[in-house]
């Protein structure tokens, strides 16, 4: 986010887990990550990995010890919900724990996000319906059910 024209992350950079996400999901991310051959270029994040199953979090753990070894020069962020820092993968990676504060203003983060998500020619599309043309948009309400 050094600059407007920076991209965002692509598909491949990015898993986001759940409790259904799989072992092999995993495998594959990391192996992305971690067997050098895009030269330290790609920033790769995992989201919400505490929600991973024990199972899976053991395995991603073992294949990170062993994919480590090949590469010194990996890029990757591992980002847990802090109320669940008890769970496993926060626990076998917190020796590489670090505290982040943001260094944009929220402001500056916003602009950022609306250069990258406003659909530059305005047409018929789902963009229509966001604010200032957005291709993405929060839809929330704390009744559920009711057609979102």
């Amino acid at each position: 986010m050094n600059s407007p024209e920076q991209p965002l992350p692509t598909f491949d950079e990015v898993l986001l887990c759940t409790p259904q996400t799989s072992a092999e999901q995993v495998g594959l991310f990391l192996r992305r990550c971690l067997i050098p051959c895009h030269a330290g270029e790609k920033i790769y994040t995992m989201l919400y990995a505490d929600e991973l199953s024990y199972d899976v979090s053991c395995r991603a753990e073992e294949l990170f010890q062993h994919l480590q070894r090949y590469s010194s020069s990996y890029r990757l962020i591992i980002l847990c919900n802090c109320e669940r820092e008890n769970s496993y993968i926060p626990s076998a990676f917190s020796h590489y724990k670090v505290h982040m504060i943001p260094q944009r203003s929220r402001a500056e983060i916003q602009q950022y996000l609306q250069h990258h998500f406003r659909v530059a020619q305005p047409s018929s599309s789902a963009a229509s319906v966001f604010k200032e043309h957005m291709c993405v948009g929060i839809v929330s309400s704390k009744r559920a059910g009711v057609g979102k």
